[in-house]
């Protein structure tokens, strides 16, 4: 894509019995717990050191009722993540335009 990468990572998560400050290398999944799903989209510029254009994430529990709306406002916003920076649609930065004041006529 000329206007830049897109990245789109879904990951699933897994509650383990491993404790936070002792971390191991293999840890216990454990079972009937919470195993929410990760979707992060990212849009990287073309330019030698990529910049992000625009970003989406969001990890919701996989058990919810309304997974069907979720999933497909997830994917709405990816699909606008992926459309950063094509046509007319360019990303504003701070600093980007400067404007002066004009003296009287």
């Amino acid at each position: 894509d000329p206007s830049g990468t897109f990245v789109q990572l879904r990951l699933g998560l897994a509650q383990t019995a491993c404790r936070k400050r002792a971390p191991q290398r293999h840890c216990r999944v454990l079972e009937n717990r919470r195993k929410p799903i990760c979707l992060a989209c990212y849009k990287f510029d073309t330019s030698d050191v990529p910049k992000v254009l625009d970003k989406y994430h969001n990890c919701g529990p996989s058990h919810h009722l309304a997974a069907k709306e979720i999933r497909q406002r997830d994917e709405a916003e990816c699909r606008a993540v992926e459309e950063a920076g094509k046509g007319g649609d360019t990303l504003y930065l701070p600093g980007m335009f400067a404007f002066s004041r004009g003296l009287p006529a």
